[in-house]
């Protein structure tokens, strides 16, 4: 800790955010897998042990869950701590760090009310789809503070050229793609523990299940994310164009085009996800894809008047 700097500190914040994004996934396959009720209905224990002695598949699965999760409150904690070494009292990368401890300790609290709820395994209920919703959303925001502790940490804070106006539009329109990804991802979460507690055998035996009156509420829900996708795509894709447009900064037309290539591509994985039958495997892929965007939109509400390039400087 005694050599840390700038630069060092950026590489470790750049590191915890893509282990961040691995454990997000392992948590998605502790779901998928019905190996949520590995450790019983035990929290932080495992079935009462602090290590497991006669483990089986679904214990193991879900106890390194628990032991990568430990892991990234750690390194959430060091970044924490790093911060305040490198950085003065009241800079934004300070903020942003103690907002990631914040998110971490709230997601080890919402994994901890799954477990100890029982909402996990084969539970359906209403409640449970509510805290799944609730555990993608604060995942989402602990992203967002560790892509803005890994973002701002190389940079020069300076006054920005661009009209403080042009800015606060620009970046509202960002935010709103933002939202619009959040309450698709939502949805999407709800779709995916459907697909795991109902699965299907064919396409159309899903579409039927989808449609059926008598179909259990999950199903019922299931059929508005691609709707919500759609509509999202369309929305980002036509917010990339125009703001790419308005600041044609080298950077910032990258990250524009990145995050229209992605968008893109997630909605195909989506329909893949939908003709495979939802398989383990591309829901993970497709968590991944939902990730990488939304870390891709947070960079770039930063960078709006933050520094993409020499004509946008840093505030």
């Amino acid at each position: 800790m005694s050599k840390l700097n700038r630069e060092t500190f950026t590489t470790f914040a750049k590191i915890v955010l893509g282990y961040t994004v691995i454990v997000i996934l392992w948590g998605a396959f502790v779901r998928a897998t019905g190996s949520g009720a590995g450790c019983g209905a035990h929290w932080p224990l495992c079935n009462g042990e602090l290590i497991p002695r006669s483990p089986d598949l679904a214990r193991v699965i879900e106890f390194s869950h628990r032991l990568s999760s430990g892991l990234s409150l750690v390194l959430v904690a060091l970044l924490l701590l790093g911060s305040r070494r490198v950085f003065a009292v009241g800079h934004p990368v300070r903020r942003a760090a103690v907002w990631s401890f914040i998110f971490i300790i709230g997601e080890a609290l919402v994994g901890g009310m799954l477990v100890l709820l029982k909402l996990v395994a084969g539970n359906d209920s209403v409640l449970r789809a509510v805290v799944i919703v609730l555990h993608l959303l604060n995942s989402f925001l602990l992203l967002y503070w560790l892509t803005r502790v890994a973002f701002l940490a190389p940079r020069d804070l300076r006054a920005s050229k661009v009209a403080i106006r042009s800015i606060n539009i620009t970046r509202f329109c960002v935010l709103t793609c933002m939202v619009a990804l959040a309450l698709t991802g939502g949805a999407g979460a709800i779709a995916a523990l459907g697909d795991t507690l109902f699965p299907v055998k064919s396409l159309a035996d899903g579409l039927a299940q989808d449609f059926s009156s008598a179909a259990h509420f999950l199903i019922k829900l299931r059929v508005w994310h691609p709707i919500l996708a759609c509509s999202t795509m369309l929305y980002i894709v036509g917010q990339t164009i125009f703001l790419s447009a308005k600041f044609p900064g080298v950077s910032s037309q990258r990250l524009g085009t990145l995050i229209f290539c992605l968008v893109i591509f997630q909605v195909f994985a989506g329909f893949m996800n939908l003709v495979l039958l939802a398989p383990v495997w591309m829901q993970l892929f497709h968590l991944l894809m939902a990730d990488v965007i939304w870390i891709s939109l947070c960079a770039w509400y930063f960078g709006i008047g933050q520094g993409f390039d020499a004509e946008v400087d840093l505030i």
